[in-house]
């Protein structure tokens, strides 16, 4: 279990050392059984990741319960719980409040199939969640609306969210969706980009299905 807390942090200083979000912004966890009990480690609330230790990653159960003590888990925790309960292939959460995600997100538009990539997410677009305040239910409700069908979304005026099969995949996919949404600023401040038909995306998210090896 030391060692998941471990990874929890790691990925965690990543947000900071790649720039997908500053000091304490953003946050971490992974499925884990601990105890006999399901649920997920998360990074605590109000830390700066540069100096977590792994007694300062909170274990919080499916259920929402988790222990009351100096560290707290993160104020988001609930979509992290609300996400492990109703995606069982969601094994790992990131959430950021990279610049370019967060940058469209204030617009409250998906991002369409304007390059090929916007598969990576699971669908013919990236979609963007519904306005809710932070760590509230309403915003879980938001963001598990706009995760169907897909494994990576955009929040508005809030920033973006991935999962995947372990910290490597949804990290590298919150990457991918911010790579995606800079090119996606560029490419209509050049005017209306060309969108690829759903027949197009078809054969795109078929051919994806073996895009990434480990």
């Amino acid at each position: 279990m030391k060692k998941l807390r471990a990874q929890v942090i790691k990925y965690a200083k990543k947000l900071n050392t790649t720039n997908l979000s500053a000091l304490r912004s953003g946050n971490v966890s992974v499925r884990v059984k601990e105890k006999g009990v399901n649920g997920f480690y998360i990074t605590p609330s109000g830390a700066k990741y540069s100096s977590l230790k792994t007694k300062d990653i909170v274990f919080v159960s499916l259920k929402g319960r988790f222990e009351k003590k100096k560290d707290k888990p993160s104020s988001e925790w609930r979509f992290h719980q609300d996400i492990y309960v109703n995606k069982k292939d969601a094994k790992a959460i990131v959430h950021a409040h990279s610049t370019c995600a967060t940058a469209v997100s204030t617009h409250n538009k998906s991002i369409p199939a304007f390059h090929y990539m916007v598969g990576v997410a699971g669908g013919n677009d990236i979609k963007c969640s519904k306005y809710a305040t932070f760590g509230t239910r309403s915003l879980s409700r938001n963001i598990l609306s706009a995760l169907k069908n897909r494994s990576a979304c955009l929040m508005s005026n809030h920033g973006q969210i991935a999962f995947g099969k372990n910290l490597d995949y949804a990290f590298e996919l919150a990457q991918e969706v911010e790579n995606i949404c800079h090119q996606y600023i560029n490419a209509i401040r050049i005017g209306i980009p060309k969108i690829l038909t759903k027949k197009e995306m078809k054969i795109v998210l078929s051919k994806m299905k073996n895009y990434k090896k480990d």
